[in-house]
């Protein structure tokens, strides 16, 4: 079975669904998800939209990026994020989102760690992410499609012709003229992360067996705030818009120990509070908790409502109780290496944007709540790109290869648990070239036994980050490397 598109893109968050907004009516397009479309990482974003709030703010935007990624960023792509953020906040307002606003109508701004000032839009107090992809569904004129699997990229000369995937567990092949990824980052991979269990790699690790290039791989940011006490490799996130409004991060003795580490204390950049909290926990044997006294009980649940009823049905009675916390991997800094408009070089209609990008505007770090800005900038900046081509008949090759029968083998599950437990303690927040050494064995080891298609193409991606921790022999950024 195989259908043929002028676009489609892979992924139903915010990259992909604004991407779908950005294309005309009169484009046959075809949206795919691995799952439900709200099972992403968009849905559970919680604290906010970075925007710049005028012209002045721009090069202070820029600054505050730049100082986030340890100045490993490419600068123009920054500058682009910062400058065309006026435009994309303006437009999805325009279109009819709605953001929370104080009394008087005026769009309420918060602070995160590491922004000299306040320029975060939120909504549904700390429901952005939810409220931001309902909206973007519902503004969608194009084909949806759900339990999508996409596990290869057609690619001959150059050139990408579409995909193979799973479509309700039938193989399927999908033509289209474009592709563009819109697939989000690597979180499966690790035993503690904060992701939605659909972002596993998979494209990535077919993209290090077509050859094309993944950059800055080594960046993989750790969210210092999150509660791990629940069965799932799922953790829940305790936004960074907490810290931002004044929360403290505490030990057992109700001391803030992260001012040992930065004169910032709890409003330094992620990496730094993350390995503090990391450090300070295995040197201490003490517990890191997430301190709320200070707030008013009626003020905090308007701010954070949803916080405070997920957690409420878990026994905790916020802002009155501490949450224990510990850092989990929350985002992928590097990604699918491409230019500014997304394009992947070298091979034609082939684009890549979001989280599953690396078009280096995050550097060595990423700044809190730029995520969302660059899925919406990028996937402007693709379309453009799409659209200002000028269209020519291709004659599509005919592709006889599929894995579509041995995406899994028996074994897969258990390694795939022994996987995430490699990532989480030998290429996590504190890494050693003996640890990325042996991850390296056990990685490649598991890539000889009998496994299946997707097991092993998150084995390319674990492979690339490895491979790249290793080759960065200096600690910078969100990648911190402690040898004897």
């Amino acid at each position: 079975m195989s259908r043929k598109y002028d676009v489609l893109i892979i992924g139903a968050g915010i990259a992909g669904l604004y991407a779908a907004m950005q294309i005309p009516k009169k484009k046959s397009v075809l949206v795919v998800c691995k799952d439900i479309p709200w099972e992403c990482n968009t849905f559970y974003a919680q604290g906010g939209m970075v925007t710049a709030l005028n012209e002045a703010d721009i090069p202070i935007h820029i600054k505050d990026t730049m100082v986030a990624g340890a100045y490993h960023n490419n600068k123009n792509a920054v500058e682009i994020l910062s400058r065309t953020s006026l435009e994309t906040t303006a437009d999805i307002i325009e279109r009819g989102m709605e953001f929370d606003k104080d009394q008087e109508g005026n769009i309420l701004y918060t602070k995160e760690a590491a922004h000299s000032i306040e320029r975060i839009v939120h909504a549904g107090g700390d429901a952005t992410g939810r409220y931001m992809h309902y909206f973007m569904m519902v503004q969608n004129r194009h084909q949806l499609q759900k339990n999508t699997l996409v596990y290869d990229l057609l690619i001959e000369n150059g050139r990408c012709y579409g995909v193979k995937a799973t479509v309700n567990y039938e193989p399927t092949t999908i033509y289209a003229s474009d592709v563009i990824i819109a697939s989000g980052g690597i979180g499966s991979l690790y035993a503690y992360n904060t992701n939605s269990r659909t972002v596993s790699a998979d494209i990535h690790g077919i993209c290090v067996e077509k050859g094309i290039a993944l950059a800055d791989m080594e960046f993989m940011q750790f969210h210092p705030t999150v509660f791990i006490d629940t069965p799932y490799a799922r953790k829940l996130l305790l936004t960074e818009a907490l810290r931002g409004e004044g929360a403290h991060i505490v030990d057992d003795e109700c001391r803030r120990f992260l001012f040992d580490y930065d004169k910032r204390g709890e409003l330094a950049s992620r990496d730094i509070v993350s390995r503090g909290i990391f450090d300070y926990k295995r040197k201490t044997g003490k517990q890191a908790y997430l301190d709320f006294s200070m707030f008013d009980e009626e003020w905090f649940e308007q701010r954070f409502p949803n916080i405070t009823h997920t957690f409420a049905a878990i026994g905790y009675h916020f802002p009155k109780d501490k949450a224990p916390i510990s850092p989990a991997f929350h985002y992928a800094n590097g990604g699918i290496s491409c230019n500014t408009y997304g394009a992947i070089p070298g091979i034609e209609g082939l684009y890549v944007i979001g989280e599953a990008a690396c078009t280096g505007v995050h550097g060595a770090n990423r700044l809190a709540s730029n995520s969302l800005l660059e899925g919406v900038v990028f996937a402007k900046r693709a379309v453009e790109h799409i659209l200002g081509k000028t269209s020519k008949e291709i004659k599509t090759p005919v592709f006889e290869k599929d894995y579509g029968n041995i995406l899994h083998k028996e074994n897969d599950k258990n390694y795939k648990q022994k996987l995430r437990q490699i990532m989480w303690d030998e290429i996590g927040i504190i890494r050693t070239t003996k640890g990325l050494l042996s991850a390296k064995n056990l990685i490649y080891d598991m890539k000889n036994k009998e496994i299946g298609r997707l097991l092993e193409l998150r084995l390319n991606t674990a492979s690339a980050i490895v491979d790249a921790a290793l080759a960065r022999t200096e600690s910078l950024g969100s990648h911190y490397i402690e040898d004897e």
